[in-house]
């Protein structure tokens, strides 16, 4: 197999455990298959780099002493390999065979990056490439940055240009757990997760891959979280599937908007669980759900907007804090789902504004860690979605 393995810094805290990396690395060479190695700078090395900037530094200056973390991993990472008889070699920016070059905006340049990439995979026979992760270079040979999480990124990017059959992230956690352990009782590993699914869970503070990362995943290519005291890399942790898509979606059916309101029911525990309940129970499936201070409202299929009606002013009757139940008919949904959706600034503007322009009223806008859906008449919905495909295919 074609394998690109990440280290993150926790894993290459110590000699002991870039020995164990080291050794990892090793036998995977020995079985036959060709690795390309991503390191992270050795523990919290960068965070104490950027705590030393006391003084007013240029971003260029900056990134060239934040760097000095990532140097230092490949170097003694080599160096180990080197001990057990691998051919390895570092590559950083400057280096003849660098591969990762970003644009005058800060962005990778997926063409140019590709095609270095292509080349640094030629060489995979004899040779394993230890390649700081983090770091990039511009056109001009400046350095700079990926940005938090950047050593994922790069080591799915580089897994996805050189045809990888597996990124393996390799950190201080046993892949993605049921909750952090250091909270919660009985967290156990979750051998399946999907891009969607772990997505949406870094975008909420999970720290297993950076975000930015996944967007590089293809159907194609595996991605694997495993805990650094495995010591295999070929097996255990979590497998990341599928493939994360840039969708604009449109419900087919027209939905109804129910809107129960009540004092302050924001700040009251309890409101929200005896309304989806009693819906739940009844067996009626909530598309979306959007509260204010004063209201709550929920998006059912159409179909069953009176009925749902008739089960939530029960729910106003028995609960004093509730005052009223209305319902708004003929309501369409459009989703747009993205990879990067997250990372755009102004991306809610980008959405709201050209639908403004055109007159359109819109209904409701609800996010979520990857998606926006925007809710307007179902009269609007093809020249909603019309202009909001105008917007993401410039």
């Amino acid at each position: 197999m074609r394998v690109v393995a990440k280290f993150g810094g926790t894993s290459l805290g110590s000699g002991d455990r870039i020995n164990r990396a080291a050794d990892s690395v090793a036998e995977a060479v020995a079985a036959g298959h060709e690795l390309v190695v991503v390191a992270s700078a050795m523990g919290n090395t960068t965070d104490e780099l950027l705590d030393d900037i006391e003084f007013e530094a240029e971003e260029a200056d900056r990134a060239e002493i934040v760097s000095m973390g990532e140097r230092t991993s490949v170097r003694m990472l080599k160096a180990a390999l080197a001990a057990r008889g691998v051919d390895a070699t570092f590559v950083e920016p400057g280096s003849d065979d660098w591969p990762i070059v970003t644009d005058s905006r800060g962005e990778v340049d997926a063409e140019e990056t590709r095609e270095r990439t292509r080349e640094l995979a030629s060489d995979l026979d004899g040779t394993v490439p230890v390649v700081t992760g983090f770091l990039a270079e511009d056109g001009e040979g400046n350095v700079t940055t990926l940005g938090r999480g950047g050593s994922d990124t790069t080591a799915v990017m580089l897994g996805s240009y050189v045809d990888a059959d597996e990124v393996v992230i390799v950190t201080d956690v046993e892949g993605v757990m049921t909750g952090d352990p250091h909270v919660v009782e009985g967290a156990r590993n979750v051998g399946k997760i999907t891009v969607d699914e772990l997505r949406n869970l870094s975008f909420r503070g999970a720290e297993v891959v950076a975000p930015s990362a996944l967007s590089y995943k293809d159907d194609d290519m595996g991605v694997r979280v495993v805990h650094y005291q495995h010591g295999d890399l070929l097996t255990g942790g979590t497998n990341v599937t599928g493939q994360f898509q840039n969708l604009i979606d449109m419900r087919e059916s027209p939905l109804a908007c129910l809107t129960v309101a009540g004092r302050a029911v924001r700040n009251q525990s309890g409101i929200l669980s005896d309304l989806s309940s009693a819906l739940a129970e009844a067996d009626i499936n909530v598309d979306a759900v959007a509260s204010g201070m004063d209201s709550i409202t929920f998006y059912v299929d159409e179909g069953v907007a009176e009925r749902a009606e008739n089960i939530l002013h029960q729910e106003v009757i028995e609960e004093g804090s509730l005052s009223s139940v209305t319902v708004d008919d003929d309501v369409a949904v459009i989703r747009v789902t993205g990879g990067e959706l997250p990372n755009q600034s102004g991306i809610i503007s980008e959405l709201v504004e050209p639908v403004a322009d055109a007159h359109i009223n819109i209904h409701d806008l609800i996010t979520s860690a990857t998606s926006v859906a925007v809710f307007v008449a179902w009269d609007d919905r093809e020249r909603t979605l019309e202009i909001i495909q105008d917007q993401f295919q410039q």
